[in-house]
Parts: C-alpha cells; sequence; structure tokens
C-alpha cells in the first residue's frame, strides 16, 4: 500500500520536493485558489501552521484553478497573492489539477485514501483538506466550509 511519501511536486519556485522530505510530519495538505469565497482560509492555514510547525506539522497548498477558474493566475502571481494578503510561511506548491485525467498523482492518492461525500472521491471545491499522520495514511478529509482553526483537535491528536 503506498503512501504520500511515494509522490513528488513542485514547488512554487520551482524546486521538485519529494514528499518523503516530510516523513514523519502531521501534514494538512489543501487546494487553494486566490479568487475564491474561501480564500481568507489562508489566513487559518497560516494560524494552524506558526501554532504547530514547531511540534512537527506542516501545512502544504497547492494552488488549482478547477473551479470557476479562480485561480488563473501565473505561479509567480500565486505567489505574490499569498505574500501580500497573507504573508503565509508554509510551502505554496506550482498550480496543479485535482479532478480529471490531468490530476497530480498526489491528488488521485489522496482522493482514493479519503472519499468525500457519499464516497464521492472528486474534489468538489477549493480549499478542501487532507489530514495526513506522521507515517504518510491519509487519516480524514475535510470540505471547503471546514474552517482551519476547527482542525486543531484532530492535529494535536497526530503529533
Amino acid at each position: 500500500m503506498s503512501t504520500i511519501y511515494d509522490y513528488s511536486a513542485v514547488l512554487n519556485n520551482g524546486q521538485e520536493v519529494s514528499l518523503s522530505d516530510y516523513q514523519g510530519k502531521v501534514l494538512l495538505i489543501v487546494n487553494t485558489a486566490s479568487a475564491c469565497g474561501f480564500t481568507p482560509q489562508y489566513e487559518g492555514l497560516e494560524n494552524l501552521y506558526k501554532e504547530f510547525s514547531g511540534q512537527g506539522f506542516e501545512v502544504l497548498a497547492f494552488p488549482c484553478n478547477q473551479f470557476g477558474k479562480q485561480e488563473s493566475g501565473s505561479d509567480n502571481e500565486i505567489k505574490d497573492f499569498c505574500d501580500l494578503n497573507f504573508n503565509i510561511s508554509f510551502p505554496l506548491f506550482q498550480k496543479v489539477d485535482v479532478n480529471g485525467d490531468s490530476a497530480h498523482p498526489l491528488y488521485q492518492h489522496l482522493k482514493k485514501e479519503a472519499s468525500g461525500f457519499l464516497g464521492s472521491e472528486k474534489i468538489k471545491w477549493n480549499f478542501t483538506k487532507f489530514l495526513v499522520d506522521k507515517d504518510g495514511k491519509v487519516v480524514d478529509r475535510f470540505g471547503s466550509v471546514t474552517k482551519p482553526e476547527s482542525l486543531k483537535d484532530a492535529i494535536r491528536k497526530l503529533l
């Protein structure tokens, strides 16, 4: 059975990273967008990161333009937006697809391991969150309406 450590992704700056670099950490993996009603969740994600990063927690943000074309900018524009509006300090990756034939392999794995509402694998919208334990196993999936701050107890249990 595979874990998220079997995958790699490209950071916003073009550097390819093996997700095995995050081995032993609790991860919150989120598909993000800059022009979405849920975009203010970047602040909550940054707050979680600041609170728990010293204890072995990471937020991994994957911009995606598949929902309402709400992430139409270039990778540099996305980074500038995040820096200017939310001053995020957690890793921001290059824009990816999360659904369909071109979905990033990591997202194919995440969706298979933690299905959504009524067993659907398809991600419904921006800011869907996947919680991953220290062993790289997907523990839970949270929809867009779940605010980052409401995940504190679930994160604490895994740390």
